[in-house]
């Protein structure tokens, strides 16, 4: 891994798997693991959704840009939420000590996992269909991608084997 950069940070979709890959990978490369959700969590002192729900989803998105640019893990595996990719400011101190990964997921498949969207503290407005959050956010997971594994019928142990690949 560049010495450089010593984060491998995995952005993508809600549930294709970030936290997931992300606590396998993190044992598997002997490196440290964050997860910016569960970060917000701590410091607004409640569920995403319930942020979502009482401070609305651009007081989130502030919360959540506020981990990003805080943040100052080392030689750690960084699962981030879903909506990262709409913080040019946090995306940017991301990158600058990780290299960013998208776990990408067809429409297909994510609908089939993602069976509790009002409940998982999902950056989506009201009148937004699921179909077009993910166009959407797919263009910007592109856009900020340095590596892409398409995880489609694929185990969490085996999108980690495909990572540890790229960076052992």
């Amino acid at each position: 891994m560049n010495n450089l950069k010593s984060n491998l940070v995995l952005i993508g979709m809600p549930a294709v798997g970030k936290s997931t890959v992300g606590v396998v990978l993190a044992k598997h490369l002997g490196l440290n693991f964050v997860d910016t959700d569960l970060l917000i969590q701590a410091n607004s002192g409640c569920r995403l959704q319930e942020l979502i729900d009482t401070e609305g989803l651009a007081t989130f998105l502030q919360h959540e840009e506020q981990a990003l640019v805080t943040l100052s893990a080392q030689r750690s595996v960084i699962a981030t939420g879903g909506s990262v990719i709409y913080s040019p400011a946090g995306m940017d101190a991301l990158r600058q000590n990780g290299h960013i990964i998208y776990l990408e997921i067809s429409l297909d498949q994510l609908k089939q996992r993602l069976a509790d969207l009002g409940s998982r503290g999902v950056v989506i407005e009201k009148n937004q269909s699921l179909e077009d959050l993910y166009a959407s956010r797919t263009r910007l997971y592109r856009q900020y991608a340095e590596q892409t594994i398409a995880c489609d019928r694929l185990t969490p142990g085996q999108v980690v084997d495909k990572i540890a690949q790229l960076f052992p």
